[in-house]
């Protein structure tokens, strides 16, 4: 993995590599963005360019330094990721253990924290100390979906890196270049923020058979209403589909806003363009204000399930709603 292999980012390979080409690198970065935006990708390439025996500003990817962090067995770079639900102190101890001997012949140690906002208050506190107090040439990689979340004083601390989402369109474009299905391309864009993500959502065993239920859910709802109920029983609470009922209000509201762009006869950047024939009928059997109460429905019933709602309740709760707009 090097620099050049992370699309997008631009403005974070910019600041690393000009730290790397003047020997100017940072004690700690924070490496802050959606999950998907590269951040772990582009710890691994910092790694990799400040051990390359060759390389200045980028790894080689070939010599003995870059490919032992390749193959995750760099003596002196070390991964802590959260235990459980959280990461604890005692892992930022046994870090510091680490931490006290000698690095080898590249004369620097790195560590990347994963879920960094997944500190507990003690491991934040025993962190900041190390990060006060290095006792050698250190690198920190904090990678967080929300920077905000650690403690000010870690912020402070540590040069931020903002991950920006790649643009739906890039991603959309490079996702058929590879030879992905265009109908789950399509809504994997929006529903991802960056390349891999949409990748890994892509190849996900139940991705495809949720973007099918959610169709003949949408249809059977609008067109034979009890019909959806049994649907929803057969085809989802029985299933592993029951792990994934957020990626269900997710699909739908995406279907929703398909309907609106019907509606308005636009049809240039439709998500379930394959499925136009039956849709464009349908769209015109409400009007545009219908469409847009149902997304809204969409998203406050989605809120629910952050509380624990049933979800099998949930979900027939927005047919009954989709029925009754």
């Amino acid at each position: 993995m090097s620099f050049n292999a992370i699309p997008g980012q631009e403005a974070a390979k910019r600041l690393l590599q000009n730290g790397l080409r003047q020997d100017k690198l940072s004690h700690a970065y924070i490496f802050s963005g959606p999950v998907g935006t590269g951040r772990a990708e582009m710890a691994k390439a910092l790694a990799k360019a400040i051990y390359c025996q060759h390389g200045v500003d980028d790894a080689c990817g070939e010599c003995l330094e870059c490919r032992k962090v390749e193959h995750g067995n760099h003596p002196d770079l070390h991964m802590v990721a959260p235990e459980g639900a959280s990461i604890k102190i005692e892992q930022i101890r046994e870090l510091q253990k680490e931490f006290a001997y000698r690095a080898t012949a590249s004369g620097t140690k790195i560590y990347v924290i994963e879920h960094a906002d997944k500190m507990t208050v003690q491991a934040a506190n025993s962190l900041l100390k190390f990060l006060e107090e290095p006792t050698s040439r250190v690198v920190a990689i904090l990678i967080t979906e929300n920077g905000n979340a650690l403690l000010p004083t870690i912020q402070s601390r540590a040069q931020w890196i903002q991950f920006t989402p790649m643009p739906r369109e890039q991603m959309l474009l490079q996702l058929l270049e590879e030879g992905l299905p265009a109908a789950l391309a399509h809504p994997a864009v929006h529903m991802t923020a960056g390349l891999q993500a949409a990748r890994d959502l892509i190849a996900s065993n139940w991705f495809a058979e949720m973007r099918s239920v959610v169709l003949q859910l949408a249809k059977e709802t609008l067109t034979r209403y009890p019909t959806s109920m049994i649907t929803v029983q057969q085809r989802i609470v029985k299933t592993e589909l029951a792990d994934h009922i957020p990626t269900l209000f997710d699909l739908l509201i995406l279907w929703f806003k398909d309907m609106v762009q019907l509606r308005l006869e636009r049809r240039d950047k439709l998500v379930y363009h394959d499925q136009l024939d039956w849709m464009s009928s349908l769209a015109f059997s409400r009007d545009v204000s219908a469409w847009v109460r149902m997304i809204e429905q969409a998203v406050e019933i989605q809120k629910r399930l952050r509380f624990n709602a049933n979800s099998q309740l949930v979900i027939e709760k927005m047919l009954v709603e989709m029925q009754g707009v």
